[in-house]
């Protein structure tokens, strides 16, 4: 194998690893609530503080200019380390108290030392692939995310073993980061500039990568966040309760797994030969086409359903690399951290309404409908991207193919 595929392989490996903290505790929530009895809030907590986390973290990050200033891979590695210890105290800490939510925001801040800078780092390698090089990134995070939802299909009630096996993963990538080797694109270290973070707003093309990302974003973590308990409710009404659960669960990691790895290989693969702005306004209508359908199967076949959420995993994931691919594309070259820093701290920054807004919907829409409150989301991330594929800027991507 070539130096450029060892080093993709070992980055993807340990973006999966490290990520599987992500969801980690998201996933063993109805084994809490069956144990512990936490309520919907707390449930909710337990994912949005990874959000918020994540979001200072990068906000943090942009602002001090790290991911191009701090060696990538060192922050890389400290980062996992330090959120392995946030993962692991779970265990030892009251589920239903405050110390567990400020553990998972501590585990989400660190994550903005290793999913944009696994972008970066990848993007050293890029040589007219750049939409398949972060394609591969963001089929690694959407496993990783994925990861403990199948842990705890086969870990059953003790909701520990998620927990376990998350942090020997990432323990694991902390050490396996080192092994990296950047590729002949990388960059000098620039000079602080706090104002260079502003940038991504004040570029008119980057702009619009950016709102097209946020529409995306808008539904994406959402659809994640809920997919499990959605999934489980449905499959109750033809199911018994442990039936229901198990496969509910393991539908949940092929929908956010397999088919988000599908979509964002596929899409990238795509991407670099049928243009960046093709390809997100494609995956957007799709996607928010089954955030508007997908109510009206809750409770029919569970088959049905699947093929139909299946195919909302592809399309939901397809066009968030190629987002990330852009902003690589339209970022001055020392600054392409930073940038991507920015747009994954808004992104994430956006996530905090939706996740929380999904129970209201639920309670007043039901099941039916709720899913639709997502939908504006890729609306507007389709109106970005068609204006982006019109701004002169747009030949600088995939090779002039917008």
């Amino acid at each position: 194998m070539t130096g450029k595929t060892v080093s993709l392989t070992l980055l993807a490996l340990c973006q999966i690893a490290t990520m599987a903290l992500w969801f980690s505790a998201t996933a063993v929530v109805p084994s809490l609530q069956a144990e512990f009895g936490i309520t919907a809030a707390q449930a909710s907590m337990l994912t949005s503080a990874v959000q918020l986390g994540f979001v200072v973290g990068t906000l943090t990050s942009a602002i001090l200019g790290l991911a191009d200033r701090v060696e990538a891979k060192r922050f890389f590695m400290a980062s996992a380390l330090v959120a392995t210890a946030a993962n692991a105290a779970i265990l030892v800490v009251e589920p239903g108290g405050n110390t567990i939510i400020v553990l998972r925001f501590i585990t989400g801040a660190c994550m903005a030392g290793v999913y944009p800078l696994g972008m970066k780092m990848a993007s050293t390698w890029a040589d007219k692939d750049m939409g398949l090089l972060i394609g591969i990134l963001v089929g690694a995070l959407t496993l990783g995310s994925a990861a403990p939802h199948l842990f705890n299909a086969f870990g059953g009630i003790d909701w520990r073993f998620t927990v376990i096996t998350g942090s020997a993963c990432s323990l694991t990538a902390a050490l396996m980061i080192n092994l990296f080797r950047p590729g002949p694109k990388q960059t000098t270290q620039p000079r602080f500039d706090a104002g260079a973070a502003l940038s991504g707003f004040k570029i008119p093309s980057l702009r619009f990568a950016n709102f097209g990302y946020l529409g995306h974003m808008w539904e994406l973590y959402a659809m994640w966040a809920w997919l499990g308990v959605f999934l489980d409710a449905s499959f109750r009404f033809s199911m018994a309760d442990d039936a229901a659960t198990f496969w509910a669960r393991a539908a949940t990691f092929a929908v956010i797994g397999i088919a988000g790895g599908i979509g964002s290989l596929g899409a990238g693969y795509l991407a670099d030969r049928l243009g960046r702005t093709f390809i997100t306004i494609f995956a957007m209508s799709v996607s928010g086409s089954c955030a508007a359908l997908v109510g009206f199967l809750f409770g029919a076949n569970p088959v049905l359903l699947f093929a139909l959420c299946f195919v909302w995993g592809v399309t939901i994931v397809a066009d968030s690399a190629q987002f990330s691919a852009s902003i690589a594309e339209l970022s001055p070259p020392e600054r392409i951290g930073t940038m991507l820093t920015v747009q994954t701290s808004m992104g994430f920054l956006l996530t905090l309404i939706t996740i929380h807004l999904m129970p209201f919907a639920v309670e007043v829409l039901g099941w039916r409908y709720a899913f639709w409150v997502l939908v504006p989301g890729p609306i507007f991330g389709v109106w970005a991207m068609v204006r982006l594929r019109g701004h002169p800027d747009a030949v600088k991507l995939a090779g002039g193919r917008r």
